[in-house]
């Protein structure tokens, strides 16, 4: 794929010095944008075609029960930032990514003597917010915010091809339509973050070790991959919308718009979106594949601690629901993978509970710096080099209102079973995902799992009764009918 024109001038500044050197490991992140945790291959969908995804999996330990606790960008980045829990970092639902945070992964490892590069989707407020990264090389399509930012992808699309709309293709950011993208393939801006995370490892030779992470906006619409992607998945047998009785009352389309929350939209329609879904997903995992093949021509490959992960993930017509921000497995669980070699055992797969803010602990352990002690997640490190290492029982999940006031909820989850209070109405749902992980029967109804309803409500209880009497009182879940966008934890 043809290369030009990549910001060289900031490039340039990260290159200066010596080789990098020193046993401290590299750092990377490789995030995708509202990726399912069951579309890779390695994940059991045999239909997708992510070789290099696989390669980590492979190569490392995957977790086939990671979760966003906070399944929307913003709330989901807060916690990468910080290691904490929403009620900790404070942001309960899809709002800013408060512009300094008390604990901040890249200032950590910056302070620690790592230099520390974002490249990609950040999708913070203000858009150049550093957050301790000392580079930033942004693609912030469709979150331009201001006359005032532009970012680092759109500058440069314009100086490669001036007379071009980067928007050709036509597709709303948030919609369910999918067209193979429109322009040249080397315009897209999955390509242009794969060329500048590979022209960073190229070109690397400050003495400390480098904390790079490479955000892809996609599989996050629009759904559009170049040509030929898209042509690769026309006849594959693609996974089918799993849809529950107890999901009948989304079957109304939410609204005319092109982006609803809800709508049973047809066959047709939701297979042509997992066409171009999965189209992205490969777009993205061949980007991948580069920049690992850079990491290794360098020979760093071997000592640098790699995470794959996405933010959240993306309901595609399951359940007659669209986007994300649902407690249900298709919003709410991701890919997670650790790939260490120096370190870590491949081909391992664990079945704990985990979820985003446990990489900020990862990390910091890899790299010999202090966990702070406000930090909730716990390092995968200690999962990795024994699996019988003791662990948390569950996970905890929330959302504020998103889309319409009946969208607000908190659930829990062991990877094998799950519960959800939506606070609006007080309905609850219980599901057995080692029997049904398509959530497919809501047994919250069945006499025979009164019980096991039972122990999970108190459990939920427990978890939220310290956030005070809007929460829980004497001992019962309370209805929520206001959005509470913020804990008292959220920085002013």
């Amino acid at each position: 794929m043809e290369r030009r024109g990549f910001l060289k001038a900031g490039l340039a500044a990260a290159c200066a010095g010596a080789s990098a050197a020193g046993t401290r490991p590299h750092l990377l992140i490789l995030m995708s944008d509202q990726h399912r945790g069951d579309w890779t291959h390695a994940a059991g969908n045999a239909a997708l075609i992510t070789p290099h995804m696989d390669r980590l999996a492979a190569g490392g330990i995957r977790f086939r029960h990671a979760y966003s606790s906070t399944p929307t960008c913003t709330p989901a980045r807060s916690a990468l930032l910080t290691g904490m829990s929403p009620w900790k970092h404070g942001l309960l639902g899809y709002g800013a990514v408060a512009p300094t945070l008390p604990v901040e992964l890249p200032r950590l490892l910056r302070d620690a003597g790592y230099y520390t590069c974002g490249i990609g989707k950040m999708h913070y407020h203000s858009q150049r917010a550093a957050h301790g990264f000392q580079q930033l090389l942004l693609d912030e399509s469709g979150r331009e915010e201001s006359p005032d930012f532009r970012s680092d992808y759109r500058s440069w699309f314009y100086s490669e091809a001036p007379t071009l709309n980067p928007d050709a293709t036509g597709i709303d950011w948030n919609g369910y339509d999918a067209k193979p993208y429109a322009l040249p393939e080397r315009l897209h801006p999955t390509a242009w973050i794969g060329d500048t995370a590979v022209r960073f490892l190229e070109e690397y030779q400050k003495p400390e070790p480098f904390f790079l992470k490479v955000s892809f906006e996609r599989p996050h619409s629009p759904y559009d991959p170049p040509r030929r992607w898209w042509d690769r998945y026309e006849k594959a047998a693609l996974p089918q919308a799993n849809v529950g009785a107890w999901a009948a009352g989304y079957a109304p389309r939410s609204d005319a718009g092109p982006a609803p929350w809800h709508g049973d939209l047809g066959k047709d329609q939701v297979r042509l979106s997992r066409q171009g879904y999965a189209g992205s997903v490969s777009f993205v995992d061949e980007q991948f594949g580069r920049i690992l093949d850079a990491l290794n021509k360098r020979g760093w490959l071997e000592n640098t601690l790699v995470v794959f992960l996405a933010d959240h993930g993306d309901m595609l017509g399951d359940h007659n629901l669209w986007r994300k921000s649902y407690a249900y497995e298709g919003s709410a669980r991701i890919p997670m993978i650790i790939h260490w070699p120096a370190k870590i055992r491949g081909g391992q797969v664990a079945e704990h509970p985990v979820e985003i803010r446990d990489v900020l602990p990862t990390l910091l352990e890899a790299a010999g710096v202090a966990i702070p002690a406000a930090v909730d997640g716990k390092s995968l490190l200690r999962i990795a080099s024994d699996p019988k290492a003791p662990w948390r029982e569950w996970i905890d999940l929330e959302h504020d209102v998103c889309y319409a006031a009946e969208n607000h909820w908190n659930a829990l989850t062991d990877g094998k079973k799950k519960y959800i209070f939506h606070a609006m109405t007080g309905q609850e749902q219980l599901f057995d995902l080692a029997a049904d992980p398509s959530e497919l029967r809501d047994l919250s109804a069945e006499s025979t799992w009164t019980a096991e309803l039972a122990l999970w409500r108190g459990r939920m209880v427990k978890e939220l009764e310290s956030r005070g009497p809007a929460w829980v009182k004497d001992g019962k879940l309370q209805l929520r009918v206001k959005s509470q966008l913020h804990s008292p934890n959220y920085p002013v």
